[in-house]
């Protein structure tokens, strides 16, 4: 999955890498030089409340960096499912 931020050149990326569900924050459209900010074991994250906390608290964490650096809280777009070529599956 992949939530884009509006007009920011980022995006919150989340794969399934082995056990673990792991949060990146990724330029638009690759994961090249993508920057791990959050992980989380998929055993965790079953119920879907607490995949949705999950999902919160990463967009949470991104939104506040970017606020901290360029001043400005970014607004979020609607989540997308990630291109074939970017999903990791349980590498």
């Amino acid at each position: 999955m992949t939530d884009n931020l509006v007009s920011c050149g980022v995006r919150l990326a989340l794969r399934v890498e082995g056990d673990n569900w792991n949060a990146y924050v990724a330029d638009e459209g690759t994961m090249e030089g993508a920057r791990l900010i959050g992980s989380i074991k998929m055993a965790c994250v079953q119920k879907a409340a607490r995949k949705e906390a999950f999902m919160a608290l990463m967009r949470s964490v991104l939104q506040d960096l970017i606020t901290d650096a360029v001043g400005v809280k970014p607004v979020w777009g609607k989540p997308q499912r990630a291109p074939e070529s970017e999903r990791a599956g349980r590498a």
